[in-house]
């Protein structure tokens, strides 16, 4: 089975324009200097220790964590986050 091959005469057809008249939104560009401005920091203590659970502490701390990584690796980062407090959140509710 073959691939079909270019149009004939060897170029494809021009993409259509924007309608007159419509503009796009401007995706804002990065700050100078390729670093993003802080973000807050953990979050408040929530009193008791008895009260708290420390898998989600954890999860929380690296969330906040992730802030200071590049955007490449903050997704890994929540990502792992997000699987731990699923599964942390689950067992809480079988108790």
């Amino acid at each position: 089975m073959s691939r079909p091959g270019p149009p004939p005469g060897g170029s494809f057809p021009a993409r259509p324009a924007p309608p007159a008249g419509s503009s796009f939104p401007v995706r804002p560009a990065p700050p100078a200097g390729g670093s993003f401005p802080a973000r807050p920091g953990p979050p408040p203590d929530l009193g008791d220790d008895e009260t708290r659970h420390p898998a989600v502490d954890a999860a929380v701390r690296a969330i906040a964590n992730a802030a200071t990584l590049a955007p490449a690796d903050q997704i890994a980062q929540y990502e792992a986050a997000y699987e731990t407090l699923r599964e942390t959140l689950a067992t809480i509710d079988q108790t």
